[in-house]
């Protein structure tokens, strides 16, 4: 599981790459649900894949608006 926590004043331009770009991620990373708190400032997205490097991959592409915790689940 992944919880992206966006950084303070960077939702909109966050939503604006995710509206032009989609989720961008490397080939080998599955998403497979998400949910977001009330506030709007926390997502929890259930991903999978054989390698956790791609993890790290995907989140250069957006770390300049999340900050990114990866929760290993078995």
């Amino acid at each position: 599981m992944v919880v992206e926590k966006f950084k303070s004043g960077c939702i909109e331009a966050n939503y604006e790459r995710y509206n032009s770009q989609g989720r961008m991620f490397p080939d080998g990373l599955h998403y497979l649900n998400s949910w977001v708190n009330k506030e709007l400032n926390v997502c929890y997205q259930l991903m999978e894949s054989n390698d956790i490097e791609l993890f790290s991959e995907w989140f250069k592409r957006w770390d300049d608006f999340v900050d990114f915790e990866l929760v290993p689940l078995d």
